[in-house]
């Protein structure tokens, strides 16, 4: 946990450390010997909330206490000294940092970490736009002012939000050069875009709205050999499907508004990463532990801090996490291959689809977490989300007149929710990217995004036909 190695230490002080020294060596102890032997859906339940820390420190509570206080209390000038210089744990302003985030941050850790052999650690954000701000921006410092312009290299198929943020919050505003990948499942062409000023490799799989796909592993040896990091958006399929970080990537960013909290009560992120990761910055600290780099140093000074309410509402959400998306994905299949065979549909990009040109790919990396011990399935078993696109005949003004039409899916920009929602990406989700961005992306205006949710998957196939059969 030390950040601040130029810090004087005290006798009082190192009273501190080392009573804290012994409470982390217990946690570790806890998590090593007890956690990592959970199947995920104990670990999406309990975290590392137990009921020892129910009992011993918030009066019995089964469920995380929300802690709605703005800082902590030291006991003398000696645990304050020592907290804020990061030697031992401390919760000293709820812009930092908050009892409820840590629970949220540590399970989070754990499911994106569920079947890798390492370390993971993760820093919670107040949403998934300020989740990819903080994983990107610490590989993208200037040295000296001498120095030429840094660059990174990111799939064009990628959430509208993302390609803005690339776009003009870093070449336009800052002449950071982001170099867009259009086939993602081309190695050379990922290849042929670094040089040695380089920071980083971005994907999103599967991607909004289009699902996109790569190879994990081959791009992340790819960055590897560079020493270059790769960092994945893989805020549809969620760790209850794919878990980047167990097939090469170093980070994860998740906008945890989405999937994880299919609620739709708030709005929260995630950066999730692995221990020592590789990049070709000089610091140290940040590859030892990213998550917790960022968290108690830049994020300090940006402030994306998450409220301890979302935090603790999103925990609850995140604990079935498995059997929401198990359900969502297997009637998502069912509305995919309705829309695959209506005459009114141009093309459905789904893929659980077997003619999805990304559907082998996806295959081999997308599997229901735990199938094989699920008395239902007893083997692994694919699944491939609730996100679907497709589009509509004839042109962005009939998908429009079929979008109208709708009555039980509701018309919105939002996805992941335990309600289904539709929206027109070339109106809505990537509207500022412009005629020539949607192109590049392959995002037409004919097309429709759909997110199914947990209803009855008849009810939601009827009000596709009603609204197909009205235009």
């Amino acid at each position: 946990m030390s950040l601040h190695d130029d810090v004087e230490i005290t006798s009082g002080m190192q009273r501190y450390i080392d009573q804290n020294n012994r409470y982390l060596a217990e946690r570790d102890r806890y998590i090593h010997e007890v956690v990592k032997k959970w199947k995920f859906d104990t670990i999406a339940v309990h975290g590392l909330y137990s009921v020892s820390d129910a009992i011993k420190d918030y009066q019995g509570a089964i469920i995380e206490p929300i802690f709605m206080s703005t800082s902590q209390a030291y006991a003398d000038s000696d645990e304050m000294a020592a907290a804020l210089a990061y030697k031992i744990p401390t919760w000293c302003y709820s812009r930092i940092a908050n009892p409820s985030t840590y629970y949220y941050e540590w399970t989070l850790a754990l499911m994106e970490g569920y079947g890798f052999a390492g370390e993971t650690s993760c820093c919670s954000t107040s949403s998934g736009m300020s989740a990819i701000m903080t994983a990107v921006t610490p590989f993208l410092q200037v040295k000296n002012k001498a120095d030429e312009p840094c660059n990174f290299v990111a799939t064009a198929q990628c959430y509208g939000g993302t390609f803005q943020q690339f776009t003009v919050r870093f070449m336009q505003q800052r002449n950071i050069e982001c170099r867009w990948v259009l086939d993602a499942t081309n190695l050379d062409e990922w290849a042929s875009k670094i040089d040695k000023n380089t920071r980083f490799l971005y994907g999103e799989l599967p991607s909004n709205p289009q699902l996109g796909f790569f190879d994990i592993q081959a791009v992340a040896d790819l960055a590897h050999s560079h020493s270059l990091p790769l960092i994945c958006d893989s805020t549809v399929a969620t760790p209850a499907l794919l878990r980047p970080i167990c097939h090469g990537a170093d980070i994860v960013v998740q906008s945890v508004t989405k999937s994880l909290t299919s609620s739709g009560f708030g709005i929260c992120g995630a950066v999730i990463a692995r221990k020592n990761l590789i990049a070709n910055i000089d610091d140290e600290q940040l590859k030892a532990d990213f998550s917790l780099s960022v968290k108690y140093l830049q994020n300090r000074d940006f402030g994306p801090n998450l409220h301890p309410v979302q935090a603790v509402m999103t925990l609850n959400d995140m604990r079935t996490l498995r059997s929401k998306m198990d359900l969502m994905s297997r009637s998502t299949m069912q509305v995919a291959q309705f829309l695959e065979s209506h005459p009114q549909i141009e093309s459905v990009q789904y893929l659980g689809l077997p003619n999805h040109k990304h559907h082998d790919l996806a295959s081999r990396y997308m599997w229901l977490v735990d199938a094989e011990f699920d008395e239902q399935y007893g083997k692994p078993v694919n699944r491939y989300g609730h996100l679907m696109s497709f589009c509509v005949k004839g042109g962005a003004v009939r998908a429009r007149s079929f979008f109208d039409n709708l009555q039980r899916i509701w018309r919105a920009t939002d996805l992941g929710r335990i309600k289904s929602v539709a929206t027109i990406p070339a109106i809505s989700t990537h509207q500022q990217q412009g005629a020539a961005g949607r192109a590049m992306a392959n995002i037409p205006p004919n097309m429709v995004r759909l997110c199914v949710g947990a209803e009855h998957p008849s009810d939601i196939i009827a009000d596709l036909e009603q609204a197909l059969d009205r235009i």
